[in-house]
């Protein structure tokens, strides 16, 4: 069995692989059930040939069990959202071409008509797992080359793209974390997050799953029992967006003083704590840091390349910033014309080379060729560098407001009004103007009993901002548009925006 993640699983033997509602299972028991999972999905055939398989579990065993077995039948998994209604999920089922349809029973009445209307064989994780009545067969030998994964783009710019990644950059993905941040086998995480996401297959199940640790995957989050599982001094690792920990803080802040002191103190006695999947705001790492004793590690990846920047395991983790290339990836900084910026001041685009790396946009090749540059994939990110530790500034496309012949950062922009006591959360966001080119506009979330106008914002912002990057457009919201990730979805924002007054 040459697919790299199930070489170093199979040497796991009984360990304990998944804590989930049904209790306890060991590697062995999940590597003999994706045995079985594998047969069925061939169905007689001597090899799937890459054929995809879209899969819809709710986290548990069973996710990896079904993930293994199409690995093992030679196909490639293409995981599906829980939060997705049937378009969105038929948008990938279609996509992807996907030839077979797995589906939980408890997603079947959702699923299946997907995969009816769209012409594809369905099949029931119960039907797929049930040990009675196994079929036999050889299972193919899967090269570590082949596609693996096909994991679809937070489609926060556009239209959700599948990227493809083979064993062998999923491997070298999981490794260079293993290598960072120190994974043994003896840790213990608990899941937050989704299982469509690189964050959560890669960062969390896939680095435990090398590492034979163990993963708890409860049904669904629930941060008071988040806060219970640090205080059970059980847990080594946890790793999670933005939200989650705002979500953490909250619920901490509520709680009777006995509680907090208990859950402190639980939360102190983890070895990591890990941020990504959106950029951590300052006063959120500073608050994290008061209440559980711990400078979150923020990281930065992409669904394409896997993790790219990294604050280090032991040393001075920088505010705001994203720390350095992680083993095995190779990061540069270039203009629009494609050369290398060598004044770490100066802002660019950030390019990554590795083996990591995916290997096509699905079904795209000028999508795929659009997005590298002799060999360099552009991320569309910009940085600088801050006595060797990466600050991203924010995405080229979403994030640089350009106004007035000037570039702003939306994020910095960002940092600062969150300091703001009347603003719980907010986005900056660039929208059309004829005669700035864009103006500089934000939607805010009121904290409780906050009030707050556009004069008031303006005169506040001026003792803390260049003139030019202060908001001249203020829409307040009762919730941000965010994904499923926690990222706020800036296109949709802008639309909205872009009617508000302009001062």
């Amino acid at each position: 069995m040459p697919i790299p993640l199930l070489e170093r699983v199979l040497a796991h033997g009984d360990r304990p692989a998944v804590l989930d509602a049904e209790g306890r299972h060991p590697y062995t028991e999940l590597i003999d059930a994706s045995a079985r999972a594998a047969r069925r999905l061939l169905a007689g055939r001597s090899d799937l040939g890459e054929g995809r398989v879209a899969f819809l579990t709710p986290p548990g065993a069973v996710y990896p069990t079904v993930q293994w077995g199409i690995w093992r039948a030679g196909g490639v998994a293409v995981p599906l959202s829980t939060l997705h209604p049937p378009p969105e999920l038929a948008y990938t089922v279609e996509d992807s071409g996907a030839e077979i349809v797995v589906g939980h029973p408890g997603f079947e009445e959702r699923l299946r008509p997907v995969a009816e209307a769209a012409g594809r064989r369905y099949l029931s994780t119960a039907a797929l797992l049930a040990p009675a009545g196994e079929p036999a067969g050889e299972l193919p030998d899967v090269e570590a080359g082949r596609r693996a994964t096909i994991v679809y783009t937070s489609g926060t710019t556009s239209r959700p793209k599948g990227a493809v990644t083979s064993h062998a950059a999923m491997a070298a993905q999981i490794s260079s974390l293993v290598e960072a941040w120190g994974w043994r086998a003896d840790d213990r995480i608990l899941l937050a997050l989704p299982l469509h996401h690189v964050h959560g297959i890669v960062n969390v199940a896939g680095c435990a799953q090398w590492s034979g640790a163990l993963c708890e995957m409860p049904p669904g989050f629930d941060a008071e029992r988040v806060w219970e599982r640090f205080a059970s001094g059980e847990l080594t690792l946890f790793m999670a967006v933005p939200t989650i920990y705002r979500r953490l803080i909250a619920v901490w802040e509520e709680a009777p003083e006995s509680r907090r002191r208990r859950w402190s103190e639980g939360a102190r006695r983890l070895r990591l704590m890990v941020s990504g999947s959106a950029a951590l705001p300052v006063p959120t790492l500073e608050r994290w840091r008061e209440i559980a004793g711990h400078t979150l590690l923020e990281r930065y990846g992409m669904t394409e390349t896997g993790m790219i920047l990294s604050n280090p395991l032991d040393g001075e983790r920088r505010p705001g910033c994203v720390g350095a290339p992680l083993p095995g990836v190779e990061v540069r900084r270039v203009d629009e014309g494609g050369e290398v910026v060598e004044d770490p001041a100066t802002p660019a685009e950030v390019e990554v080379r590795g083996p990591g790396l995916f290997r096509e946009y699905w079904g795209s090749s000028e999508a795929t060729a659009d997005a590298f540059r002799d060999g360099w994939f552009r991320t569309g990110d910009v940085a600088v560098v801050e006595e060797g530790s990466y600050r991203l500034l924010g995405r080229k496309s979403v994030d640089i407001v350009k106004t007035g012949g000037y570039k702003v950062s939306a994020l910095e922009v960002e940092e600062v009004l969150r300091t703001h006591p009347a603003i719980a959360e907010c986005a900056v966001v660039g929208v059309p103007d004829p005669e700035w080119g864009e103006r500089v506009a934000v939607a805010v979330e009121l904290a409780d009993g906050g009030e707050l106008t556009l004069d008031e914002l303006r005169a506040w912002a001026r003792e803390r901002l260049a003139v030019y990057k202060v908001p001249s457009r203020l829409r307040v919201v009762e919730t941000l548009p965010r994904n499923a990730l926690g990222k706020v979805v800036k296109p949709e924002l802008a639309k909205s925006l872009a009617g508000a007054a302009p001062r």
